[in-house]
């Protein structure tokens, strides 16, 4: 539902989020009123220390105000749970109840200084208990007053102030397409913009403040600010929708045949080459993993890790170390040589430069395969994070493609500058000087999968042959056209239910719109939506049987927006407008992009769905994989998951890989290395 108003401005937080918070202070609350209880009665009448009356009066008095704050959050507390996400009518009075509740803050602020002054000038001489009790009474005060600054300052919403949106709302319904109310909407989204782009700055406050890094965050504030600009949901209310989604998702997955076969795509190989791909992906998975660095490298060697670098990192170094860049102490190119097997002189490049735009990557010499290989780094730092989230269209035209040829601007400009490096420089022509037999093959994971999926198309007319493994590459990365052109030399590796793989503008829009279908179908409070959804995460269990349709109400309903009367939107909200029906059309104001190349799937074979914890608990026992060819189609929409994240660390794609690839018994988890795995390709 809307941010609540309250003081004359919206927050970020929502009537009916109050319960949670309530509820914890309130047990705080009680036990102190109970201690203080407690006090007062075993010492009532022998307060005889000299500071005795006031400490008389002070407890009493703080009783009298706690027994108001408790009552205060009952209230708030136990009308907060009323209503459903999208009826706040049972919770109207709930600003009320805050202004009473922020109105205490004042006297407890006043008690809590006259408390500090008794203790430092009254308290001599009385009992070691009651001084005590006073300072402790004191602290927890403070502490309270402290956090719930804190809590002010967290939910404060630069956009909520009510002026603007009045005259919007006015003017709105009025005549919402007459210019007046569209330069009102201008200036609205101009504003989220330039509040998204200064949350930007402040987060990345260590990174140069360059014109690329400012076009970064301009882009970046666009297109957040774009993307909420039609909704006026708080975040408690996306949690409530993400939990409802997954359970929908896991009962559709209940019912779906167990022997339907996802059809494969038009252009894939048949099964008889699908253990040929996988070797060869595994052979660079490796790589791909390595081009992380000393970080990647511990994560993955937790007890080891630091000892095996220990012996090279800060090492002086020689003339011959002058094909690395940008890693000053040397633990990077350790960590790549322990990783890959690697000896010096098979190295023709390496960078760790990083800037936006300009990420890290390595040329080697792989002997085993009689490949050159180029392996781009993925997200490790914040410049990363620019780079993914710069997720604009840019031109990339590619001669001998027919159709409209476009890519993540991001990733298109980092590999524009791999490409630079390695053509202008002159650094694969050293490499083919060397072994002139060799073919050229890219690799990388996560956004270093995106980047060398598009070097590999800038540089398949100069090497014909060329190969890139692309492992977890982004959705959002190619046009249609450039899509089904990479499919002759781009291998894409997607385990389980990965996230960034589905990740897309218009996956995220269709995202948000089954979020608001689902908190709009649901006739069940909020902190229930919750408790279930913690508890289905963490241990499992059945899907809850929340509704999927309203009852009792009319169809036309669910296409008028999600938003309160202050909201900058009104009756124009093309997430609303499809709220009715799934196969309702939205508005699609992005270009879609997809995965590059052909799609190698794996996914675990059968078994029920894991929780957090029996995803745990698997370590211990066995893990069967499936690999398959899919089409882009199937990841056409955002999975909710436990393993959302986790299918995505490039680790546990290797891990995964290697099951699948090799003859010995090989555990996903490494405390699990006896066990055993059936795979199914």
């Amino acid at each position: 539902m809307p941010g609540m108003v309250v003081f004359g401005r919206r927050w970020g937080i929502a009537s009916d989020d109050l319960v949670f918070p309530g509820i914890f202070e309130l047990f705080i609350r009680v036990v102190w009123w109970i201690g203080t209880l407690i006090l007062y009665t075993i010492h009532k009448g022998r307060f005889d220390c000299p500071g005795g009356a006031v400490l008389h009066n002070y407890l009493v008095v703080l009783l009298v105000l706690l027994a108001a704050i408790i009552l205060s959050l009952c209230a708030i507390v136990y009308v907060s749970a009323q209503g459903t996400i999208t009826n706040p009518g049972p919770r109207r009075s709930i600003p009320l109840l805050v202004c009473v509740r922020a109105l205490l803050y004042l006297p407890e602020l006043v008690w809590a200084c006259l408390g500090a002054i008794w203790v430092s000038d009254d308290s001599r001489g009385c009992e070691p208990a009651e001084v005590g009790a006073v300072i402790g009474a004191v602290v927890a005060s403070w502490i309270i007053l402290f956090f719930t600054g804190i809590g002010v300052i967290i939910v404060f919403d630069p956009l909520g102030s009510q002026r603007p949106s009045a005259s919007l709302y006015e003017a709105g319904t009025r005549d919402l397409e007459s210019s007046d109310s569209a330069q009102l909407l201008y200036t609205a989204r101009s504003l989220a913009a330039r509040v998204w782009e200064s949350r930007l700055r402040l987060l990345c406050c260590c990174l140069p403040q360059d014109d690329s890094h400012r076009a970064a965050f301009s882009s970046i504030a666009q297109l957040v600010s774009g993307f909420f600009s039609d909704t006026d949901l708080v975040p408690s209310d996306i949690a409530a929708g993400l939990s409802l989604l997954h359970q929908e998702q896991d009962k559709m997955e209940q019912c779906r045949d167990p022997d339907e076969v996802v059809p494969h795509s038009p252009s894939s190989p048949i099964r008889e080459d699908l253990q040929t791909e996988l070797e060869r992906a595994a052979h660079c998975m490796q790589f791909a993993v390595a081009a992380y660095g000393w970080p990647m490298y511990i994560y993955s060697n937790p007890l080891t890790g630091m000892c095996k670098l220990s012996g090279d990192c800060c090492r002086s170094r020689g003339a011959e170390y002058d094909i690395v860049g940008g890693d000053h102490l040397g633990c990077h190119f350790t960590s790549i040589l322990q990783s890959t097997g690697l000896q010096y002189r098979d190295f023709i490049y390496i960078s760790f430069h990083n800037q936006i735009y300009e990420i890290p990557f390595f040329v080697a010499l792989d002997h085993k395969k009689e490949a050159v290989l180029v392996a781009v780094r993925g997200t490790l730092s914040l410049r990363d994070v620019l780079t993914d989230l710069s997720a604009d269209c840019e031109n990339l035209p590619v001669e001998g493609v027919t159709g409209t040829c476009y890519a993540h601007k991001g990733i298109a400009q980092a590999a524009n500058y791999i490409y630079k490096k390695l053509i202008n420089d002159g650094i694969l022509n050293q490499a083919f000087t060397i072994a002139p037999e060799y073919r050229l093959v890219i690799t990388g994971h996560s956004l270093g999968a995106g980047t060398a999926s598009v070097l590999a198309i800038l540089l398949r007319s100069a090497f014909p042959t060329l190969q890139c493994y692309a492992f977890s590459p982004p959705g959002g990365l190619l046009s249609k056209a450039l899509a089904d052109y990479s499919r002759g030399f781009v291998v894409s590796v997607v385990l389980g239910k990965d996230l960034v793989p589905r990740l897309s503008i218009p996956n995220m829009e269709d995202l948000k719109r089954r979020i608001l279908k689902m908190v709009s179908n649901c006739n069940k409070p909020k902190y229930q939506i919750l408790l279930r959804g913690c508890w289905y995460e963490m241990f499992g269990g059945e899907p809850d049987d929340f509704p999927t349709e309203l009852e009792n109400r009319r169809e036309e309903e669910l296409n008028q927006p999600l938003l309160g009367e202050e909201s900058l939107l009104l009756h124009r909200s093309s997430s609303y407008q499809s709220l009715a029906s799934d196969d309702s059309p939205s508005h699609v104001t992005h270009l879609p992009l997809f995965l590059p190349g052909r799609i190698l799937h794996i996914t675990e074979d059968g078994g029920p769905r894991r929780s957090a914890c029996t995803a745990a608990l698997s370590c211990f026992s066995q893990v069967r994989y499936r690999a398959e060819w899919s089409s882009e189609t199937a990841f056409c929409s955002v999975l909710i998951s436990p393993r959302m994240i986790t299918d995505h660390m490039p680790d546990v794609v290797l891990r995964a890989l290697q099951s699948l690839t090799q003859d010995r018994p090989f555990a996903l988890c490494p405390s699990s290395l006896s066990n055993s795995h059936l795979n199914v390709i």
